[in-house]
């Protein structure tokens, strides 16, 4: 699979500078932890779960979670259980390309017992979502994903997510993290990302964000994924990737606050695509996207389809971008010292700014490069076309 591969070639090269390269389920976790992007969420109850997941996968989806936690009723998880082992022997009786799948679990011995269900249909599964992860209740969802992986014979990843208010209360913060931080080490090679569950920590507070606001405006919620990225997302070979938080959408009849979206990169044609990002309230998703990546988050939990190709388009290196990592990983500038950036406005610190260029460049491998004269405007629109 590839991001954007559902574009005809002759739109993707005149898109992209370099073209999203291709991965596969069987690739290093270093690049399927950034190629997830928006991992899209779906309730295991769906009837039409096979349809829906191969209906997502012409649309560029690479990731998904098949959730049986809180997505669904309590008295509805055997019957999902059920219908997820039928829906993916008919996955795998099909055929097509699918993208990455994860089951988002509630206890650990279902890890196992879905595994043994599954059976030859297993093959299509990638791992699982192991909610409310801390250092106590997360081992014995790490234990049972070993114990699954060396019966099946084959990799299970494990994402857990961090929404538990141990790590909201600040008087348990420090300590809830140095113990998520223990346990993921110790299961590193079964670790394939940590997600973070914002509406778990609103949740602790009776908070809720509005479509005019991002996670990065709840001063409670940024002030946690700003330690959990610190604790667990450093760029020394310590940390692990962290996918941003899932953007709540719901209509709102009025908006109260002036539209985040600035009119210049949408003149002329693409104003028609800015006033329809306005009216479904989308403004709000991209500038939080924007800030996930300045504060160190990869990729997504998406809960709606549309959400995915914004997501999608912002994680495209641009060519700026590029050339400015290119710069800094020359060989010749292994020494060190300030370069002036290919475009001339601004400075490249060589050893300042080498893990953030190999951070682009591995994004640049499975997102690819824009040309010079393409923004996100013309990305999204490609990946709209047919959401």
């Amino acid at each position: 699979m590839r991001h954007f591969g559902y574009l005809p070639p002759a739109v993707r090269s005149g898109l992209f500078h370099k073209e999203p390269g291709e991965f596969t389920a069987g690739s290093p976790a270093r690049t399927l932890s950034v190629a997830l992007g928006a991992t899209l969420y779906c309730p295991a109850t769906r009837t039409t779960l096979a349809q829906d997941v191969r209906k997502q996968a012409r649309r560029g989806v690479v990731s998904m979670v098949l959730c049986l936690e809180d997505s669904i009723g309590d008295a509805d998880v055997p019957g999902a259980e059920e219908n997820l082992v039928r829906q993916f022997t008919e996955l795998a009786a099909e055929g097509d390309e699918l993208p990455l799948l994860f089951v988002r679990v509630r206890e650990p011995g279902q890890i196992g017992d879905l595994v043994r269900r599954l059976g030859p249909a297993g093959r299509l599964l990638s791992g699982f979502v192991l909610p409310k992860f801390t250092e106590e209740r997360g081992l014995p969802f790490l234990e049972a994903l070993a114990d699954a992986e060396t019966a099946c014979g084959r990799r299970l990843f494990a994402m857990p997510v961090l929404e538990s208010p141990e790590l909201l209360h600040l008087e348990r913060r420090t300590e809830t993290l140095a113990g998520i931080a223990r346990t993921v080490e110790k299961y590193r090679d079964r670790v394939l990302a940590l997600r973070l569950g914002v509406t778990d920590f609103c949740s602790a507070y009776g908070l809720r964000r509005a479509p005019d606001m991002t996670a990065y405006d709840v001063k409670l919620v940024a002030s946690v994924i700003a330690d959990v990225v610190n604790v667990l997302g450093r760029a020394d070979g310590s940390g692990f990737t962290v996918t941003g938080p899932v953007w709540e959408y719901f209509p709102q009849p009025e908006r109260m606050f002036k539209p985040q979206l600035r009119r210049s990169p949408f003149a002329g044609p693409a104003e028609a695509l800015r006033t329809a990002l306005i009216e479904h309230d989308m403004d709000g998703l991209l500038r939080e996207i924007q800030l996930d990546r300045a504060n160190g988050l990869q990729g997504k939990t998406c809960i709606h389809p549309s959400h995915v190709a914004p997501v999608h388009a912002l994680s495209v290196v641009s060519h700026e971008e590029y050339s400015d990592a290119e710069d800094i990983l020359r060989p010749e500038s292994d020494g060190g010292g300030v370069l002036r950036s290919a475009y001339t406005n601004k400075m490249n610190e060589v050893k300042p700014h080498r893990a953030w260029a190999e951070r682009t460049m591995l994004r640049a491998e499975v997102f690819g490069v824009a040309r010079e004269d393409v923004s996100f405007v013309e990305l999204l629109a490609a990946g709209l076309q047919d959401v």
